[in-house]
Order: structure tokens, then C-alpha cells, then sequence
């Protein structure tokens, strides 16, 4: 019986980058305060590194994958985490000042919700080839 390692490792960075999302998004909103964007670096910086690790792991899955329909659908989840990935980071970098967050702007939170998406929808596809095709079952 398999135990495949990158199943278990995308918890972390989609957890990380949607709580990051919505602290960036609830800091707006009157009442919240300004603590909540302050969460938002560490939780991008974990998101980032534990991504690297998932997709690291997410490498060593692809021989496995089929040929075919299941195929294509791991190269557009593939792709879409790697956009997720890339507009996080540079979410990320663009925020900070001398290692410290700065307030979301506009920009950030545009790029939040392109990353948002992109996690989502690749996040699903990443559901599909697992639950729909077995693949890392």
C-alpha cells in the first residue's frame, strides 16, 4: 500500500494562503482592525515554503499519472498551483518593507484574489485526480 507524501503536504500551503487571503480582506472591513494584515506575511512566508515541499513531492507523483484525460488534468493543476505559487510570492515580496508587512493596497488585494482563484480552481482539479481518476491513492 502507497502512502503518497503530496496529498498530505498541500494542506498546509492551501490553508496558509487562504487564511492569509481572508486576513488581508477582513483587515478592510471597520471593526476588524489593523491586526489581521499583520498575520498576513507569516502565513504567506509558511504557504510559500510548505508549497515548495508539496510540490516537490508532487514531482515525484507525476510518473504515475496516466496517460490521457487524467494526464491533461494534471498539467492544468500543475500550472495553476504554479500561478497560485508565483502570485503569492511576489504577493509577498511586494509587502514588504525591511522585513515587515506593510497594509494591503490595492495591488495586494488584486493579487490576492487572482492567487485565491487560481488555489481554488487548481485546488479542485487537484480533488479531481485524486478522487475522481485514484491517482495517489
Amino acid at each position: 500500500m502507497r502512502h503518497p507524501l503530496h496529498p498530505a503536504l498541500v494542506h498546509f500551503p492551501v490553508a496558509c494562503w487562504s487564511l492569509a487571503t481572508f486576513a488581508d480582506f477582513a483587515s478592510l472591513r471597520s471593526g476588524s482592525g489593523n491586526s489581521l494584515w499583520h498575520w498576513s506575511a507569516g502565513l504567506l512566508s509558511v504557504g510559500c515554503l510548505t508549497a515548495l515541499a508539496a510540490m516537490l513531492a508532487g514531482l515525484f507523483e507525476f510518473p504515475r499519472v496516466p496517460n490521457g484525460v487524467a494526464l491533461r488534468d494534471t498539467f492544468l493543476h500543475l500550472s495553476l498551483m504554479l500561478v497560485a505559487f508565483a502570485l503569492y510570492a511576489f504577493r509577498l515580496g511586494l509587502r514588504m518593507y525591511h522585513l515587515r508587512p506593510l497594509p494591503p493596497d490595492a495591488l495586494s488585494l488584486s493579487l490576492d484574489a487572482a492567487a485565491f482563484v487560481a488555489l481554488l480552481v487548481g485546488g479542485w482539479l487537484g480533488g479531481r485526480l485524486v478522487f475522481g481518476y485514484g491517482i495517489g491513492r
